[in-house]
């Protein structure tokens, strides 16, 4: 198998999760979403080709570690909408006005949202394609992150990355194997030791059943909403080559 070799470095990054009320969480590793945005990104593909970024999320196999666990940010935002440019319909990214139901409190009162970041973490991960005749290729994708056609973030447009996001490219037995030969990243003001969380696709088959569990990070491009779910197993990585 071969794979792409991808780094997240930023002070903040967003993974995100199922969306509670006005709590935006993260969730713990990146999802294929996350992926397919970037890389279609990267290739300079645009919000109008939702049928074949769709299709390229389908082909993603992802597995990723957390060579540096973050901490979890939480970000306090208001929004007054009392504000008179605030008091008309707004449009949606659906192409259809809006308003926000309710009393005069829901229209016109202070929205409070929360918006959830990794900070100052690092992670790793081992991207491979099923159907590898299919195009893109790994080496298109490849060239895309090396000269992406606009810049990238990690999840959220503020979230920029603080190194190229391509590290290199590996051929292993399975995508697991490549990413436990992929040497720890570490930097002197952020030593670690120990395992690295991790997350795999369950069909690789090495996880417990207690490992085992549902994320629900797929996305319906075409209509711009998340709706489909995936069996993934979580644990922790010991078996890694020595820093070098």
């Amino acid at each position: 198998m071969d794979a792409l070799i991808l780094r997240f470095d930023a002070p903040l990054m967003s993974f995100g999760g199922v969306v509670v009320d006005q709590h935006n969480v993260t969730d713990r590793f990146p999802g294929l979403s996350l992926f397919a945005g970037l890389l279609a990104n990267a290739l300079g593909w645009r919000h109008s080709d939702g049928e074949r970024i769709g299709r390229l999320q389908d082909r993603l196999l992802v597995a990723s570690r957390w060579d540096i666990l973050g901490a979890l940010l939480e970000d306090y935002h208001t929004v007054d909408l009392g504000q008179r440019k605030m008091r008309e319909k707004g449009w949606t990214t659906r192409g259809e006005p809006e308003h926000r139901d309710g009393g005069s409190d829901a229209k016109f009162g202070t929205h409070q949202r929360y918006r959830h970041y990794w900070a100052n973490g690092l992670l790793t991960s081992a991207l491979a394609l099923g159907n590898a005749d299919e195009a893109p290729g790994l080496g298109e994708l490849e060239v895309a992150l090396r000269r992406p056609a606009r810049p990238l973030f990690l999840g959220r447009k503020t979230c920029l990355p603080s190194s190229p996001i391509l590290l290199g490219y590996r051929t292993g037995s399975d995508l697991l194997t490549i990413l436990r030969e992929v040497p720890r990243a570490t930097c002197p003001q952020r030593r670690t030791s120990g395992g690295m969380p991790a997350r795999w696709p369950a069909s690789l088959g090495e996880a417990l059943e207690a490992q085992v569990r549902p994320v629900y990070d797929q996305r319906d491009w075409k209509n711009q909403w998340h709706s489909g779910s995936r069996q993934v197993a979580e644990g922790t990585l010991q078996e890694v080559l020595p820093c070098t």
